[in-house]
């Protein structure tokens, strides 16, 4: 067999029947590592700054990340429309009288709350706030890492149908006809036996894990061992970040299955089903978003070079 049936053994609740789930574990790794690498950095650097300064700066990015989270995700990419009639079941985190938490969480959106929190609370300290967000962002990828990995453990967001051995069988991804060619043609690629079946659970590529790898590990290596280490203005670790992000995003959306009513707002190429791959000139709304991330990131590393140097000799957070 040239795929991997996703192991029965992982399941979302950390303890079967109690609504406490290994995603919403993930978020507290995720904070607690890039809580930890400020720190980190606050201690080498002597920087002027409080531990309650810290713990409440984190405090609104972590407000304004959920809250834009949740958002974007329940008003762009739910195309049910349901949350723009009942806008108040955006922030319910139950369903039919269970407890599922809040289901659909956007990083585009996260990324937008939380350089809102960030402003207000370095407006309100009168910090500097593009040298707190590359000391933020220094962390970032590595907790990112944690919430792709949580995505996994759900057997959500997961890739387009695969023929490569990388390829996983998720549990709760879509099914095909198998009286279709091109479900026996890939079947039969992958030595999957498909004789007795009527629907077909096809292997998808395992995306979440490779944003894990790539926009987590990969990213967080290159800031941390190379931009922070010849870094000449503050800021430049935030433009690095969105060009980053963007662009190691921007591909693995090719990978990707995009979401299920949003499909390819740009179709350039061949149509086809968004859980098939067939062009590169087919763009979706998480490519949009990416775009604009590596665009904002070159006019950041511009404008905040010419903004150093109206800033000589002042402190480095006020």
């Amino acid at each position: 067999m040239l795929f991997i049936y996703f192991p029965e053994w992982i399941k979302p609740e950390i303890i079967p029947g109690l609504p406490v789930r290994w995603y919403g574990l993930m978020y507290l790794f995720a904070f607690g590592v890039t809580y930890l690498l400020f720190q980190k950095q606050k201690k080498q650097e002597s920087l002027d700054a409080s531990d309650d300064d810290v713990s409440n700066l984190f405090f609104y990015l972590i407000l304004g990340l959920i809250l834009g989270a949740r958002l974007l995700s329940a008003l762009v990419y739910d195309t049910s429309g349901i949350y723009w009639r009942k806008p108040w079941l955006i922030f319910w985190p139950f369903m039919g009288g269970q407890f599922v938490g809040l289901q659909g969480m956007s990083y585009h959106g996260g990324l937008i709350g939380a350089v809102l929190g960030g402003v207000i609370f370095c407006w309100r300290k009168k910090w500097y706030f593009p040298a707190v967000a590359d000391r933020i962002l220094l962390g970032v990828p590595l907790g990112y890492t944690f919430g792709r990995l949580g995505n996994f453990i759900n057997g959500e967001l997961y890739g387009r149908v695969t023929t490569s051995k990388l390829g996983i069988v998720f549990p709760h991804a879509g099914r095909f006809s198998s009286s279709l060619d091109w479900v026996k043609e890939t079947a039969a690629e992958i030595g999957m036996d498909i004789s007795s079946m009527a629907m077909v659970n096809l292997p998808r590529h395992p995306s979440q894990l490779y944003e894990a790898f790539s926009e987590g590990i990969l990213l967080w290596l290159f800031l941390w061992f190379i931009i922070r280490r010849n870094k000449k203005y503050e800021g430049q670790v935030t433009g690095w970040y969105l060009i980053g992000y963007g662009a190691a995003r921007f591909i693995i959306e090719y990978f990707r299955e995009p979401d299920e009513g949003l499909d390819f707002p740009i179709l350039l190429g061949d149509p086809s089903p968004n859980y098939l791959f067939s062009s590169l000139l087919n763009i979706t709304t998480g490519q949009i978003f990416c775009f604009l991330m590596i665009l904002s990131g070159v006019l950041c590393l511009l404008f905040f070079r010419w903004k150093d140097l109206s800033r000589k000799g002042e402190g480095l957070l006020k």
